[in-house]
C-alpha cells in the first residue's frame, strides 16, 4: 500500500520553509540569505542587471507532465540565460511560489533542488521570495547579475557585416512540446527532456561578452521572432543561411514524421526550426573578422537594413511563417 503524500495544507509555513532553505544554493556575494525581510547581496561592479519572469500552470508546463524539479530548473534556467545573454555573471535570485494546498510537499521541495541544480554551475544563489496560497502553481522570478566590469551586450549593438552565431541546442523544446502534447513522450527522450529540462551552455554569455559579441539575447520565442527583435533593435537586416539549419531539421526529422501522419513531417519540422522556442540558447552578432568563440556556430550575416526595412530575412527574403510565440495568441 503507498503511503499517502504529505501535502502543502498539512504543514505550517515554517515547517515548509524550514524544509526548503537547506535545499537552496548559497554563493559569497550573499551577505544576508533567506529568513529575514529582505536579502543583502554585495555588488562589486556598482551595477545590476536585472530581469523577471513568470511560469503559469497550464499555459508553460503542465504537472502530469512536469515533476517539481522540472518547473525549478526551467525557472531558474529562463531566468539565467536572460542575465548571461547581455554579458553577466548570475548572481542572486528571489523565488515566489504559489501553490493549491494539494499540492504535496515532495513537489516543493523537488522544486528547490531543480533551482540549485541550475543555479549552482554558475555561482548563483536563491536568496528569498514568498510562498501563497492559490488555485494553481504560478512561479515569479526575479534574478540580478554582476556584470563584473564589463558593459552590456545589448540587443541593438548588431553592425552591418558582423556574423551572426549561436550557442546551444536549437529547437529541439518546441519538438519535445509537441511529443508530450500528442501523447508521444516516450517519442524521443533527448527532445523531450530538452522541453522539461533545458540545459543551454549559459556559461558562454559572459565568454560571448569577453570574445567581442557586439549584440546578444536569449532565444526564448522562437529563431525568427528574437532575430527580428535584434535586427529592429540595431536597425539592420539579420539575414539567416538556411544551409545552417540543415542540421537542426535533421535532427528533428524523425520526430516531425512521427507526429505528422501521412506527410512526411517536414513543414511541422520547419516550424521547430525557424519559430520553435524554450530552448535558451544564445543568439549574438560577432565583428565579422573576430574569430566565434567555443560553441558558437554561425548562423547568418548582418546587412544594411534596405527600402523594405529592418527585420529578419531568411536567405535574403522575408519569412512567410509565423515568427514564434506570443503570450497572448497561443
Amino acid at each position: 500500500m503507498s503511503e499517502t503524500p504529505l501535502l502543502v495544507r498539512d504543514v505550517p509555513e515554517e515547517a515548509l520553509l524550514a524544509r526548503i532553505f537547506p535545499l537552496l544554493p548559497t554563493a559569497p556575494s550573499t551577505l544576508v540569505g533567506p529568513g529575514d525581510d529582505c536579502a543583502v547581496v554585495a555588488a562589486p561592479d556598482g551595477r545590476y542587471v536585472v530581469s523577471t519572469d513568470v511560469l503559469v500552470e497550464d499555459r508553460h508546463f503542465r504537472r502530469r507532465w512536469s515533476t517539481g524539479y522540472d518547473v525549478g530548473r526551467r525557472a531558474a534556467v529562463q531566468n539565467l540565460a536572460d542575465v548571461v545573454s547581455m554579458g553577466a555573471r548570475p548572481a542572486a535570485l528571489v523565488v515566489s511560489l504559489v501553490m493549491p494546498g494539494d499540492l504535496p510537499v515532495d513537489w516543493v521541495t523537488g522544486f528547490a533542488r531543480g533551482l540549485a541544480d541550475a543555479c549552482t554551475p554558475l555561482g548563483a544563489a536563491v536568496v528569498g521570495g514568498d510562498l501563497s496560497g492559490g488555485d494553481q502553481v504560478v512561479v515569479a522570478v526575479t534574478v540580478h547579475g554582476d556584470l563584473e566590469g564589463r558593459e552590456p551586450v545589448l540587443r541593438g549593438g548588431a553592425r552591418a557585416g558582423a556574423a551572426g552565431a549561436r550557442a546551444g541546442t536549437r529547437r529541439r523544446s518546441a519538438a519535445g512540446l509537441a511529443l508530450l502534447d500528442a501523447g508521444r513522450a516516450d517519442g524521443d527522450d533527448a527532445l523531450v527532456a530538452a522541453y522539461l529540462r533545458p540545459d543551454p551552455p549559459l556559461a558562454a554569455g559572459p565568454v560571448a561578452a569577453d570574445a567581442g559579441a557586439t549584440a546578444m539575447m536569449d532565444v526564448s520565442d522562437g529563431l525568427l521572432r528574437d532575430a527580428g527583435r535584434v535586427a529592429r533593435a540595431s536597425g539592420v537586416v539579420v539575414d539567416l543561411d538556411p544551409g545552417a539549419l540543415d542540421a537542426d531539421r535533421a535532427r528533428l526529422r524523425d520526430a516531425g514524421a512521427a507526429l505528422a501522419g501521412e506527410d512526411d513531417g517536414a513543414e511541422l519540422v520547419d516550424g521547430w526550426v525557424l519559430s520553435g522556442g524554450e530552448d535558451h540558447g544564445l543568439l549574438a552578432t560577432f565583428p565579422a573578422a573576430a574569430p566565434l568563440p567555443a560553441g558558437f556556430r554561425r548562423l547568418g550575416t548582418v546587412r544594411p537594413a534596405g527600402d523594405d526595412g529592418a527585420g529578419v530575412r531568411l536567405d535574403g527574403a522575408v519569412p512567410r511563417r509565423s515568427s514564434g510565440w506570443d503570450h497572448f495568441r497561443a
